[in-house]
């Protein structure tokens, strides 16, 4: 019941309230990107939604406007490109809350498998393609268990685990994790996995 029905009431009611209380704060935010570099207010991608559906996910914008190779490797820290509200963005998870649209427009959900670029389609497996049986979220079980620091065969593993056990109290617990790693920091949190109940 809950993961047919009351996950994306939930889903919806809680990002409406987040948007509505931090209206002001993320006003300021939008203010002080558009302030410091030349380039939009939100970095958009074509991700792959529940279903394999494509979808845009919606970003602020973290990094300048000018035109760069896409490496394959993470953007971590004072990167080159990296507005330094962007660093702060990045460092505390704000660049990711314009997610909350996404989650508003039924594409996303608080929790769940990340959303992936559709170039990875190509190389998963058929087992590793079921993590898209439901919604990708804003956090997930492997971004509490490593995140960029895992492999990408790691996080699917973990991506797969979540999908097998969705659960109200396995959501709390992805949640209330996800707010200490943004305020304690993830190296804190990297050798002390956390798994879903059976």
């Amino acid at each position: 019941m809950y993961r047919n029905f009351f996950k994306s009431i939930l889903d919806i009611a809680v990002a409406f309230v987040i948007l509505l209380l931090a209206f002001v704060p993320l006003l300021l935010i939008a203010v002080l990107i558009l302030t410091e570099s030349k380039g939009p207010l939100f970095f958009k991608q074509e991700r792959v939604g529940k279903g394999l559906k494509p979808f845009k996910v919606f970003k602020f914008r973290t990094m300048t406007n000018e035109k760069r190779t896409v490496g394959s490797t993470p953007i971590i820290g004072k990167a080159d490109g990296v507005t330094r509200v962007g660093y702060y963005l990045r460092r505390y998870k704000i660049d990711e809350l314009p997610q909350l649209l996404n989650v508003l427009l039924g594409d996303m959900s608080l929790v769940g498998p990340r959303p992936s670029v559709p170039e990875q389609l190509a190389t998963m497996t058929e087992e590793e393609k079921s993590r898209y049986s439901v919604r990708p979220g804003l956090t997930g079980l492997a971004q509490i268990n490593g995140n960029i620091h895992l492999s990408w065969k790691e996080r699917f593993v973990y991506d797969l685990e979540y999908v097998k056990n969705v659960s109200f109290w396995n959501d709390i617990k992805i949640i209330f994790r996800t707010v200490l790693i943004v305020v304690l920091g993830e190296s804190k949190f990297i050798n002390k996995p956390m798994l879903n109940e059976k």
